[in-house]
């Protein structure tokens, strides 16, 4: 299982560190008292005290991080009440059931700056007493944790899938990178590890909160207002389906109760490329498909008992209709921009490190009607033209902070919610699964033949048909 804000299972850990106070503004050296303790400490010194709960909490001051200054007042160790309960029942539950394994647990996290420098270097012990590999992440709040949205490329070292068992694990945070402002108060990180196993060919996108929508004020009003959003954590394939997976799935499909729409059988400029001319229906049926065909159960029904599985037809599948928590299925809205963004809320495109846009980055029709659209060839890709679709092969480019190929450009992907222009307005603040009802469903990501402004993270439109430029990548609940 892995770690959820409201949930915490038995096979997942997760140990927090408060940073308060970060400011990226240059000043001059000075000591701070520690008030509870009386000590003095003078930069760059920091001593952190242990932290030996599943979620445990230390008091951090970084007053200067360019000028190298830390101190430090000494913070409580409490455990909410809410985790005890949830720590309970998920060790109930796994009394009353199958035996579960012992979860990993992450204690001692502390911070520490690099002195002159914009780096942190965060570390923490982990343990587990039956695997040898963890699964850890880590997200950085700016709000005193009420929203995670710092989880992006700008972390290096000890974290993602493969990481051993030991103490002072260290990953190291490039942090004047991921704050475009200088000075924040109550800055709390997170350090997260879990034993689930990712699934081969997907990402795991950790669960947290991200700003959604528009937030340099350049697209419609449907991306507007900013809210935001907490998502919990998923599977996410890390490239576009390619023609051979749907091939795979899809002609084992047919021989197993599925039928697929009327010049909807899936088309592909070669095997590695991203399957297209899909429409949202097969997608649906498709990833039902590739449950049944893996051993898993079914997502998608035909109605609210969910005891009719979706497996033929253009049903419009109800949100009450789908069993949230198995299968593979189509990402909500939300769940696509949380995972397009890396971890890297308030950019323009899935990578933080500039604001531009050009081929080297992804395949679109560059052209000069945005300054930032920077691509020195204009135009289609000329790598991929001669041939139409001008598609490129899955994984062509860098992927962004989660691991993910082509969350912009390449093909345009179907999402899970019905469109609705205003939904941001009423929109949930937790797993949004969007409007109960119209006449078109979203996509996002946009594709080869569409300018550099659909290419932003936050561009949102809405169809209900098929293109050479529109295909999906499929997510997966955790602990499947």
């Amino acid at each position: 299982m892995l770690i959820d804000a409201a949930n915490v299972p038995a096979t997942a850990s997760t140990c927090q560190t408060d940073l308060c106070r970060l400011n990226l503004v240059a000043r001059e050296r000075k000591e701070h008292k520690d008030s509870q303790t009386g000590l003095l400490i003078s930069p760059p010194f920091l001593r952190v005290p242990s932290l030996r709960s599943l979620r445990s909490f230390a008091a951090l001051r970084f007053p200067a991080l360019f000028s190298g200054g830390i101190s430090r007042s000494l913070g409580g160790v409490k455990l909410r009440p809410a985790l005890l309960y949830w720590l309970a029942l998920a060790l109930l539950s796994a009394g009353l059931g199958r035996a579960r394994a012992a979860a990993p647990v992450v204690s001692n996290v502390r911070a520490a700056q690099r002195a002159g420098t914009p780096w942190v270097d965060v570390y923490y012990d982990l343990a587990d007493a039956d695997s040898s590999a963890l699964t850890v992440s880590i997200a950085v709040s700016t709000n005193g944790g009420a929203s995670y949205t710092l989880t992006g490329p700008n972390f290096t070292g000890a974290l993602g899938a493969g990481v051993a068992p030991g103490s002072n694990k260290k990953i190291t945070w490039n942090a004047g990178v991921d704050l475009p402002a200088k000075l924040f108060s109550t800055v709390r990180v997170s350090v997260t590890a879990s034993d689930d196993t990712v699934p081969a060919g997907m990402a795991l996108i950790p669960a947290g909160s991200f700003t959604m929508g528009d937030t340099l004020s350049e697209g419609s009003s449907s991306e507007l207002p900013l809210h935001t959003v907490y998502v919990s954590a998923f599977y996410m394939d890390r490239t576009e389906v390619t023609k051979a997976l749907w091939d795979d799935v899809y002609n084992w499909a047919i021989t197993h109760g599925y039928s697929f729409d009327a010049g909807s059988l899936g088309l592909g400029k070669a095997s590695t490329h991203p399957v297209q001319t899909v429409s949202w229906y097969d997608c649906v049926k498709w990833c039902n498909a590739r449950s049944e065909k893996e051993g898993r159960t079914w997502a998608y029904y035909t109605n609210a008992a969910q005891t009719a599985v979706y497996r033929s037809g253009q049903i419009n599948v109800s949100n009450t209709w789908v069993n949230w928590n198995v299968g593979y299925r189509l990402p909500t809205e939300a769940e696509w921009e949380k995972a397009a963004r890396g971890g890297a809320s308030g950019h323009r495109f899935p990578w933080s490190d500039a604001e531009t846009i050009t081929h080297s980055r992804a395949n679109y029709y560059s052209s000069t009607s945005y300054a930032y659209d920077t691509s020195p060839t204009r135009g289609y890709h000329p790598t991929f033209t001669g041939v139409t679709p001008y598609t490129s092969p899955a994984g062509y480019f860098a992927p962004n902070g989660y691991g993910l190929y082509d969350m912009e450009g390449n093909v345009a992907e179907w999402c899970w919610d019905w469109y609705s222009s205003t939904y941001y307005n009423p929109s949930p603040g937790s797993d949004p699964r969007g409007p109960t009802s119209g006449s078109d469903r979203v996509f996002r990501g946009d594709d080869w033949a569409n300018r550099a402004n659909r290419c932003r993270s936050a561009f949102r439109f809405a169809v209900m048909g098929r293109s050479n430029g529109l295909g999906f990548r499929s997510v997966l609940p955790p602990g499947q």
